[in-house]
């Protein structure tokens, strides 16, 4: 009896040996994530932007001339396949992606894909308050002038930081949304940009659309490398700004790039 358990034991030993030969013996070949390209378009012009008021998690519709902006950057890009098209979830942002994916001649049937993430900053009580007057009390709180300020060069944090400080005694708690700061925006976008590279780059290399907004894709450049300047006039509307993501790696190559207007409006 002895002897027929030893060889019952024997058997099984080799019959579990061969089993995980056939399940995982194999030479098993892991599929490199690919390279992903993000074409981050800021949104055309809107009814707020024309009459400059404050606009962040606030919205308007595109103007005739934004429409017709962004048509053109849609022609520009029209013989970009884009694997996956993304943008904010407010409404400038979402029609900006449907008339460039309109355009497309390879990614038309493309489906937009919307994440809270990538909105502009939150300026609380000053949203649809006019630019001048969050200016001039941002500039104030610093001891300065609007003029001076600008002539000294604000950054994106600047802004932030100066709006949420101010903002929390503008306002009782529960009120509003209270603005961002710095920190919580990169926040929100960093995480954003990571998760969709990070999925995207399973499907090998490829492009994608992210429609975003000025302040907050000069944010996200920020996360890439400290410390980025924006150039002097900003995130232009319909703009195109380009980074390639590789093994958890993000590179800036183009940033604020009109080419792809000109060459749509001709």
């Amino acid at each position: 009896m002895k002897h027929v358990w030893k060889l019952l034991m024997v058997v099984s030993a080799l019959l579990l040996i061969a089993g995980c030969g056939n399940d995982s013996g194999k030479a098993e070949t892991k599929e490199k994530d690919g390279t992903v390209t993000f074409y981050i378009v800021r949104h055309g012009k809107t009814m707020l932007n024309t009459t400059d008021r404050v606009q962040g998690w606030s919205d308007a519709v595109l103007t005739p001339d934004g429409e017709k902006i962004v048509t053109s950057a849609g022609k520009g890009l029209k013989d970009v396949k884009f694997a996956a098209a993304y943008s904010s979830d407010s409404g400038r942002a979402i029609q900006t992606a449907n008339l460039i994916l309109k355009e497309s001649d390879t990614s038309s049937k493309t489906k937009l894909q919307t994440d809270s993430r990538f909105r502009e900053f939150n300026f609380g009580s000053y949203e649809g308050d006019l630019n001048e007057t969050m200016g001039n009390d941002v500039a104030k709180s610093h001891g300065t002038t609007l003029e001076k300020m600008y002539a000294e060069g604000v950054s994106p944090k600047d802004i932030a930081d100066g709006v949420a400080a101010l903002d929390k005694k503008r306002v009782k708690k529960g009120e509003n949304w209270p603005a961002e700061d710095y920190a919580t925006i990169q926040a929100r976008l960093k995480e954003g940009i990571n998760e969709v590279a990070k999925k995207e780059s399973k499907n090998g290399d490829c492009n994608v659309l992210l429609v975003s907004h000025g302040l907050s894709i000069g944010a996200l450049l920020d996360t890439i490398k400290p410390g980025y300047k924006l150039p002097p006039e900003g995130i232009k509307n319909a703009s195109v700004t380009k980074i390639t993501y590789k093994d958890g790696k993000f590179t800036i190559k183009d940033v604020n790039d009109m080419s792809y207007v000109e060459n749509g409006a001709k």
